[in-house]
């Protein structure tokens, strides 16, 4: 990636006449209004901010902000960068509401922000097949929508309704039924090149080819998630089928008992009594679902058809009472409008059923604003590592989240999500007041998580702007790395598209 040189020298004011020429073509291609050139009356440089993120990383230096919306309008933006003349590379966010890992910033200073939230077009559907063809712009609670109350559902997060569906598969999120990038079946993709390519399986007018990720030959989808090699305009996502009946049992156990509950757990997953991604708060982040003080809580989904449901979670019931291990067991909250927890229960039953909470009342609860207001008011970081799952592992990541507590006085929400009877995506939420030392110690935390569990082998999976360094730091298959810059120098021999935080 190129970045402009220091201010005052002849090559800087040619290099931002450049560039201020290249931003006025693509105001010709998106429209004037839909351009942000560069601050220099402000900052006496010829770079800008995207503003304030919700975890104060520092901000980024951008060099204006193309806002396109259409897939064309992106193959003509990023043709004018192909040459390599233009001192800037390409950025690309979809909604930018990726909160707790740098929100819209890109991973280093000098780039040219593109800005895919006007991509926002459901451009085709077919509910009886389970696809549906999306732009980065459209949000779960849109898509969601269309399809209430039929015979097909998304694949919902846990996070505000209007962030994007792309953009968070792309990054490998984690919706409530399984990991997200499972549902990504094909990708429109404008490589650095302008060219505009479609890779895994695309539905086809004249006939009705079975949908099919993989397709013959290497599987291309993959190449683009988590990647710096294009910028994907649109993707093909499974919708999967809807089940009759939906129940959460809700269990809770004491912290003491992390090793020997977790292992229970796993072993309903390992048999086959639970469907979707059970989750595990600790006593922080049970805080937001009514989970009772002091207690680990536990949401346990089971579906199918209604003698299923009533079958398996009458197991379960049987089974956590059996173990001795659980406190509370309950699988009525949501169908009893008396029941403490009867509000919380429905909207996480709704969610396991595909339908997210447009109000976002469990986000907030969780965030401490609403989603519009986060990036200038709240304060969290989050760390992603994947850990085994087994009750020892569970154990040691725990007692790892406490040494970060007793060394930085921040205290940590953690929410294990199961994703199959052997791994874990442990998520790590530390908030803070965005005023004052928390802040600061907050940050410090994040960095001795980072230590502390990748010394134990608890890799993240995901990168927040600040951490992307870890890329290199982390173990991969020999030559991988080198193999993945060979691929980029070859597909992207200008650096037209920035590295991201994976580069």
């Amino acid at each position: 990636m190129t970045v402009l040189p220091e201010a005052g020298t002849r090559h800087e004011a040619s290099a931002a006449g450049r560039l201020r020429a290249v931003l006025a073509k693509a105001a010709q291609v998106v429209g004037a209004d839909r351009v942000t050139y560069p601050d220099e009356e402000t900052t006496g440089t010829p770079a800008t901010t995207l503003g304030p993120n919700v975890s104060l990383y520092r901000s980024r230096a951008v060099f204006g902000v193309v806002r396109p919306q259409t897939a064309e309008d992106v193959r003509r933006v990023v043709e004018l960068f192909a040459d390599g003349e233009t001192p800037a590379a390409l950025h690309a966010f979809s909604t930018g509401g990726n909160w707790g890992l740098g929100s819209r910033e890109p991973a280093r200073d000098g780039a040219v922000v593109l800005d895919l939230s006007g991509l926002d077009q459901i451009r085709d559907i077919d509910v009886a097949r389970g696809w549906a063809v999306v732009e980065p712009g459209v949000t779960q609670a849109r898509l969601a929508r269309l399809l209430e109350g039929g015979e097909r559902m998304l694949n919902v997060t846990a996070s505000s309704a209007h962030t994007s569906v792309v953009g968070n598969a792309l990054d490998r999120g984690v919706g409530l039924r399984h990991q997200r990038v499972e549902d990504l079946t094909g990708l429109e993709v404008v490589l650095p090149d302008g060219e505009l390519i479609r890779v895994g399986w695309w539905p086809e007018q004249d006939r009705p080819t079975p949908v099919y990720a993989h397709g013959l030959g290497p599987s291309l989808v993959q190449l683009f998630v988590q990647s710096d090699l294009g910028v994907v305009t649109a993707a093909t996502v499974r919708l999967l089928p809807r089940p009759e009946a939906l129940r959460v049992v809700r269990l809770t156990f004491a912290p003491d008992r992390v090793e020997a509950a977790t292992a229970e757990v796993r072993r309903w997953v390992a048999q086959g009594l639970t469907r979707g991604v059970v989750k595990i708060y600790n006593e922080v982040a049970a805080r937001a679902y009514g989970g009772e003080p002091g207690q680990y809580l536990v949401h346990v989904c089971v579906d199918g058809t209604p003698e299923v449901v009533d079958a398996l979670s009458g197991i379960l019931a049987v089974e956590a009472v059996r173990s001795r291990l659980f406190g509370a067991v309950s699988d009525s909250d949501a169908a009893d409008p008396a029941a403490a927890g009867h509000d919380v229960a429905v909207r996480v039953e709704r969610a396991y059923g595909g339908d997210p909470d447009p109000t976002d009342a469990l986000f907030e609860a969780k965030t401490g604003r609403p989603a519009v207001r986060l990036d200038e008011e709240g304060g969290f970081l989050f760390f992603l590592p994947l850990v085994p799952f087994d009750g020892a592992a569970l154990a040691r990541a725990d007692e790892l989240v406490g040494r970060v507590r007793a060394e930085t006085g921040i205290r940590c929400g953690v929410t294990l999500n199961v994703l199959g009877a052997d791994v874990v995506d442990c998520v790590v939420t530390m908030r803070f007041a965005r005023d004052g030392k928390e802040a600061e110690r907050a940050h410090r935390a994040l960095d001795r998580l980072y230590e502390l569990f990748a010394g134990e082998g608890f890799l993240p999976y995901r990168l927040d702007v600040d951490h992307a360094g870890w890329a290199g730091r982390l173990p991969a298959g020999a030559g991988a790395r080198a193999f993945a810059r060979r691929l980029k120098d070859a597909v992207d021999p200008h650096h037209v598209i920035a590295a991201g935080r994976y580069a």
